[in-house]
């Protein structure tokens, strides 16, 4: 079995600040030597300089560097500048997404879904990139069915995907019947698990109510039983995350995709668990 492969999601700091704090986790990531780090885009493409910005500061440190780019929102001559920007810096990974519509914004933009931005993407640059797509084990929570988002998985592979990343979940079966059903479509390429270190309880119960994921019973009534002792809640996150982790990667995931919040020490506990394992 090949090597999984690791890599770390930041989001592109609002401050100078902000940008400070994520140097020195990133330093310390870095450390890790993940295969890329990723960057993601803030709604209908709100942070779209700040995203590029970090992207190259990244490769600048010599490190493979992947944005985000969402369609949401964009025209096609909006999307093809920025990936001419993309391929003047060097950039050779994107992950493409559809992206949310910011409040208040009216219009989906020209393209209306990843499938048609990577398509988009294709026609404008050939194989130049390799592109990373989102893929939902517990079904995105717009999707009519669990039929109709596995098609729509379907149409970004067969637009040109190279990879996917899921959104984090904390089921593995979730992951391996996702992955049953993709084979039995005849997709074959990598699906690497998303994977958000348990930090904060408030946290995370809101993130997963916005996108979805699915906190287990057990472990939303054990978080909630912890109360204000983080220390607690982050000793019994990094067990349930670290076992979460040892059973994909013995079930055959290719890797993982560490949703790190700008933040070193959740990511790099989880991993110095797994090294030793």
């Amino acid at each position: 079995m090949a090597t999984p492969d690791f890599s770390i999601e930041f989001y592109p700091p609002k401050t100078p600040e902000g940008a400070d704090k994520l140097r020195v986790a990133r330093a310390k990531l870095a450390l890790l030597q993940p295969k890329y780090f990723s960057v993601t885009f803030g709604a209908g493409g709100s942070t779209q300089q700040g995203t590029l910005d970090t992207v190259v500061e990244i490769l600048g440190e010599g490190h493979q560097a992947a944005p985000h780019l969402s369609c949401v929102g964009a025209s096609r001559e909006s999307i093809r500048a920025i990936l001419k920007q993309f391929q003047s810096h060097g950039i050779r990974r994107v992950v493409a997404l559809r992206g949310d519509l910011p409040s208040g914004y009216g219009g989906a933009g020209e393209l209306r879904y990843a499938s048609e931005l990577v398509e988009f993407i294709r026609a404008e640059t050939g194989d130049w990139f390799h592109i990373e797509v989102a893929a939902y084990p517990e079904v995105h929570p717009q999707a009519r069915s669990p039929q109709d988002d596995l098609q729509n998985f379907a149409r970004k592979v067969q637009a040109g995907a190279n990879a996917a990343i899921t959104q984090y979940f904390y089921n593995a079966d979730a992951y391996f019947a996702f992955m049953d059903q993709t084979r039995k479509l005849g997709i074959d390429i990598p699906v690497v698990a998303g994977i958000m270190p348990i930090t904060n309880y408030t946290q995370l119960m809101r993130f997963s109510d916005m996108c979805g994921a699915e906190i287990p019973r057990w472990v939303r009534l054990k978080l909630a039983s912890f109360g204000d002792d983080s220390a607690s809640i982050k000793a019994f996150g990094l067990d349930v995350v670290t076992q979460l982790c040892e059973r994909l990667l013995a079930g055959g995931a290719p890797g993982l995709h560490f949703y790190s919040m700008n933040q070193a020490v959740p990511t790099t506990a989880l991993w110095e668990r797994l090294k030793a394992a």
